[in-house]
């Protein structure tokens, strides 16, 4: 009952969405590829997960890793 009560966080409501508008397995998918880029932004810019707000700023002074070929 409690369950019914409590606002779906956005992630949780994209999620569904994306659901209810394609098969499981491929809204699982996208599911997953969103957490991995989350988690590579986390890990980039060292900073706590918390409810994404846009940075343009922080976009602007990033800079691209050098590959080795």
């Amino acid at each position: 009952m409690r369950n019914l009560i409590k606002p779906l966080d956005g992630l949780r409501a994209w999620a569904t969405a994306v659901q209810q508008r394609t098969y499981h397995n491929k809204a699982a998918c996208a599911l997953a590829n969103k957490l991995a880029r989350i988690c590579y932004a986390v890990l980039r810019d060292h900073a706590a997960y918390g409810n994404p707000q846009p940075r343009p700023d922080k976009k602007l002074q990033r800079t691209a890793f050098a590959i080795a070929a």
